[in-house]
């Protein structure tokens, strides 16, 4: 067996998340980034994470729930990725894009983490 850290960035989707007012009367954008631990018996797909399933997981995630902050939304996606077989560590970044563009900044993003 080894250990593999896969990479899935720029995974896009909208969603209804927010505290503040009217935040979550629309859908909006939001981009997660995945740094995925895996560990690797033999080479076959059945024997890593499918990167296909774990999108999917991500999108399902910012679409199909409403949280009132970011934090949550990260946690909530790196407890759900965490759950797929062969997976050891989750690290979750999700990009608020309409958050930087009201800011002014380049990014506004929060990570969470789950071994």
């Amino acid at each position: 067996m080894s250990r593999h850290l896969v990479r899935i960035d720029g995974i896009r989707a909208d969603g209804r998340h927010g505290a503040n007012p009217g935040e979550k009367l629309e859908y909006q954008p939001f981009v997660v980034d995945l740094e995925v631990l895996v560990e690797v018996g033999e080479d076959s797909l059945e024997a890593t994470a499918d990167y296909g399933a774990l999108t999917d997981a991500v999108r399902d995630t910012v679409m199909g729930t409403s949280f009132d902050l970011v934090e949550t939304l990260a946690q909530r996606i790196a407890r759900e990725v965490f759950g797929y077989q062969n997976v050891l560590s989750v690290v979750a970044r999700v990009h608020k894009p309409r958050a930087a563009e009201m800011l002014g900044v380049d990014d506004v993003s929060v990570e969470a983490e789950v071994s």
